[in-house]
C-alpha cells in the first residue's frame, strides 16, 4: 500500500496568503523541479540509445546484421511508444515524483540485463521491456511544464528542457563507445544502467506535484495571465474518459499534429540511428569522425529546441504552428544538402548533420508542447502520450523499415524516404499556423 500511495497524485493544501512568501517558494520549486526534470530526462537518454552506440561492437562480436538490429529498434520504438500513450492516460492521475523516478530505475535495471545476454530473444526481450518504461518519463514532464509553467513562457522553458535529449545524445556516444571499446559491448549497457538507477533515485529527491499540493495557486493565477473563470475551467478534474474521448481522440487537431509526428520521428531517428552509419559506408569516413558528427546532430538540436522556444513566445506570441512549418521545411533542405554534396567535404557534412539537428528539434518539441496546449491542462499527459505514441510508429519505421529500405535500395533510397516524409509533415502543419491554444479551436469550429 505505501508504493501505491506513494504513486497517488499529492492532495492539494491551503493556499498560502502571503504574496511574499508564495513567490519565493514558486522560484525555488520551480528551479528544483526543472533541474529533476532536466537531468532525468538526459538520464533517459543513456538507456534508450545506449545500443546505438554498441551496435558496432554488436556487428562485430555477434554477427549481428542490420536487418536484425533494425528489428531490436523497432521493438523498442513499438514498445515505448505504446507506453507513452498508456502511461500519458496514467500520469494524469499519478504523482509525477513517483512515475518518472521509478520508470528511470526499471530502464537501468533492464539495460544491464541486456549486457547480461546473449541471444537475439533475450535481446528482444530486455529492449522491449526498456521501451516500456522508457515511456514513464515524457509525460510526468508534459504535466510537471504544464502546471508550472504558463502559455506566454512555457515555450522557453519546455524549449530549454527539450535540450536535456541532446545532452543525453551527446554524452552517451562518448561513454558507451568508450565502454565498448574498453571492455566490451556488454559494459556501454551495463553502465549506462547502473548509472540510471542512482539518477532515479535523484528524482525522488526533487520532485513534486501540482504547485497547489504545495500550497501555492495555479500558475496562471500567480503570473496574472488568466482570468479565474478560466483558471476554474482549466483546474476541472477530467474522468480518464473525458480526458481520452472529449479532449484527445475527437479534437482533430490533436490527430494532425499526432500524424505528422509520425513523419517526423521517421526523420528524427532515422538520422540519428542510421547516419553514423551512412557517413562511415557512403562518405567513407572513420567511425571516430562518423561519430562525431552524430554529436553535431545532438549539439545542434539542443541550438534548435532553444530557438524554436524562443521564436514561438516571443515572435509569434505563443503560436507553434508558425516554427513547426518552417523547420520541419528547413530539415527537408538540410537532409537534401547532405546527401548530394560531394564525399570528403568534412566541414560541409558536420555543418550539414548541425543543421539537421537544429531543424529536427523544433518540431520535435513543439508538436508536443502543441498537443499540450490545444487539449485541457488536466489532459496534457493524455495529449502528449497519444501524440508520442503515433510518434513512435514512426520511430519504429526507422528501425527495420528504414534498415531494409536501406540494404535494398542503398542510401539513395533511404534519404528519398526521409526527404518525402519531411515534405508530408511540413503540408500536415501548415494549416495550424494561426491556431494558438485550446480556445482557438472553438472559434474555428464556430
Amino acid at each position: 500500500m505505501g508504493l501505491l500511495n506513494f504513486f497517488k497524485p499529492s492532495p492539494h493544501i491551503k493556499e498560502i496568503e502571503d504574496t511574499s512568501v508564495v513567490a519565493s517558494k514558486y522560484r525555488y520549486w520551480r528551479f528544483r523541479i526543472f533541474i529533476g526534470m532536466y537531468v532525468g530526462y538526459a538520464f533517459y537518454y543513456f538507456t534508450r540509445k545506449s545500443l546505438v552506440f554498441a551496435m558496432p561492437a554488436l556487428m562485430s562480436s555477434l554477427g549481428y546484421t542490420k536487418s536484425q538490429l533494425g528489428i531490436l529498434a523497432s521493438i523498442l520504438s513499438i514498445s515505448y511508444g505504446l507506453s507513452k500513450f498508456a502511461s500519458g492516460i496514467v500520469a494524469d492521475r499519478s504523482n509525477p515524483r513517483a512515475f518518472m523516478a521509478f520508470g528511470l530505475i526499471l530502464t537501468g535495471v533492464f539495460n544491464i540485463f541486456f549486457g547480461m545476454s546473449h541471444s537475439l530473444i533475450l535481446f528482444a526481450l530486455f529492449w522491449g521491456l526498456n521501451g516500456w518504461f522508457q515511456g514513464w518519463g515524457w509525460p510526468p514532464c508534459a504535466r510537471l511544464l504544464t502546471h508550472w509553467y504558463s502559455q506566454n513562457e512555457r515555450g522557453r522553458w519546455w524549449g530549454v528542457w527539450n535540450t536535456s535529449h541532446n545532452v543525453g545524445g551527446l554524452l552517451i556516444p562518448i561513454l558507451a563507445s568508450a565502454c565498448a571499446a574498453s571492455y566490451g559491448w556488454q559494459y556501454a549497457m551495463m553502465v549506462p544502467g547502473i548509472l540510471c538507477i542512482g539518477a532515479g533515485l535523484f528524482l525522488i529527491f526533487c520532485l513534486r506535484d501540482t504547485p497547489q499540493s504545495l500550497g501555492l495557486p495555479p500558475i496562471e493565477k500567480f503570473r496574472g495571465e488568466e482570468s479565474d473563470a478560466e483558471i476554474k475551467a482549466h483546474e476541472k478534474e477530467l474522468t480518464t474518459k473525458e480526458a481520452l474521448i472529449e479532449h484527445v481522440l475527437k479534437n482533430r487537431f490533436i490527430w494532425v499534429l499526432a500524424i505528422s509526428y509520425f513523419f517526423v520521428y521517421i526523420v528524427r531517428v532515422g538520422i540519428n540511428d542510421w547516419g553514423q552509419l551512412f557517413l562511415y559506408e557512403h562518405k567513407k569516413y572513420s567511425l571516430l569522425f562518423a561519430g562525431s558528427c552524430i554529436g553535431l546532430f545532438e549539439l545542434g538540436g539542443f541550438f534548435g529546441s532553444l530557438a524554436a522556444g524562443f521564436l514561438s513566445d516571443k515572435v509569434y506570441k505563443g503560436r507553434r504552428g508558425p516554427v513547426n512549418v518552417l523547420f520541419t521545411l528547413g530539415v527537408v533542405l538540410a537532409m537534401g544538402v547532405l546527401w548530394f554534396s560531394p564525399a570528403g567535404l568534412r566541414l560541409f557534412d558536420m555543418a550539414s548533420m548541425f543543421l539537421i539537428g537544429f531543424f529536427i528539434f523544433g518540431p520535435q518539441m513543439l508538436i508536443g508542447m502543441a498537443a499540450a496546449e490545444l487539449s485541457h491542462k488536466k489532459a496534457a499527459g493524455t495529449a502528449t502520450g497519444f501524440v508520442g505514441w503515433i510518434a513512435y510508429l514512426g520511430a519504429a519505421m526507422a528501425g527495420y523499415p528504414v534498415g531494409k529500405v536501406t540494404q535494398d535500395f542503398g542510401w539513395g533510397g533511404f534519404f528519398t524516404l526521409l526527404i518525402g516524409c519531411g515534405v508530408v509533415a511540413t503540408l500536415l502543419l501548415a494549416p495550424l499556423w494561426s491556431v494558438k491554444k485550446g480556445k482557438d479551436l472553438e472559434l474555428e469550429s464556430a
